[in-house]
């Protein structure tokens, strides 16, 4: 188990039908974990899951529905056992100032990157608790700098990881241990589809150049991987984001500064306008939503 010690642990991953929650999948499949794909299209969710080496189980739910995630943790424990690892990943992201944004779509946003990070949890916690497992909340940079034109996003993703943090002191000495992922810019539908929104494209085109790089969503997974392979307490991908931590409590005082000129050219262009739902995964959730409001 020293050498290989995610083989034939069942491992849970939300969001995998596409991106990163599928190249999760595919590095824990590749490591000789059994995968159980969560989310909202079962279809797709059955595809990425045939292309997996081994066993993988492919189940359709949404995480903001408790009903469905007790009922697909039952569904994996009865043919798989109970789960050792669960990565919350989850996650959509809308842009745009706050006064003009939907409200329900900025609520959707909260509802599924915090809310429904934390029903994953209490669905699979009795699993944890029984193997003594490794829950792990994917968060980003947007829980560490806040960025203007992302409140909801940068509202779940704080409230996640002050979640994570909670719950590791509340379940430690049951063994169960918990981390945090923090991500910047990884290639995926979500981060295209921002690009081609000027008010997003130009924000990111501002930040120092680290922080605008973009990496591929493989290397982001395996990162991610060894981390829960070592049940690490934090995970960064790219490394350099750890350097983000020692001067969190400055940024709040910096961005304004940085960001206001661009804002108001934005403005006065008429770029200045709420993007929706970001990405092919925020418009599946949103019709999914939509469908059981």
């Amino acid at each position: 188990m020293r050498d290989n010690p995610l083989r034939d642990r069942t491992v849970v991953v939300t969001g995998a039908a596409r991106g990163l929650g599928a190249a999760l999948a595919r590095e824990v499949a590749g490591r000789g974990a059994v995968p159980v794909l969560l989310g909202h299209e079962k279809p797709l969710l059955e595809e990425v899951a045939s292309g997996l080496p081994g066993r993988a189980l492919a189940i359709g739910a949404d995480v903001t529905d408790p009903s469905a995630l007790r009922a697909a943790a039952d569904e994996v424990r009865e043919r798989l056992g109970p789960s050792s690892a669960v990565i919350a990943n989850a996650g959509v992201a809308e842009g745009g100032p706050f006064a003009a944004s939907d409200p329900g779509t900025w609520r959707r946003v909260i509802d599924v990157n915090l809310t429904g990070s934390a029903q994953t949890a209490r669905a699979f916690l009795p699993d944890l608790v029984a193997t003594a497992g490794y829950y792990l909340q994917i968060t980003s940079l947007a829980a560490i700098g806040h960025a203007p034109m992302m409140s909801a996003y940068c509202a779940s993703k704080a409230g996640a990881e002050a979640f994570a943090h909670a719950l590791r002191a509340e379940v430690a000495h049951r063994g169960v241990a918990v981390g945090i992922a923090y991500l910047n810019w990884t290639d995926t539908d979500m981060i295209r589809d921002a690009d081609r929104h000027a008010v997003l494209r130009e924000l990111r085109a501002h930040m120092p150049p680290p922080a605008r790089r973009v990496t591929p969503v493989d290397t982001v997974a395996a990162r991610i991987v060894r981390g829960l392979e070592r049940r690490r307490t934090a995970v960064y991908t790219p490394a350099w984001l750890r350097l983000a931590q020692p001067v969190r409590g400055a940024l709040p005082a910096v961005v304004p500064r940085v960001s206001r000129r661009e804002l108001s050219r934005l403005e006065a262009e008429g770029t200045f306008l709420p993007t929706g739902l970001l990405g092919a995964g925020g418009r599946a959730d949103g019709a999914a939503a939509a469908r059981h409001p």
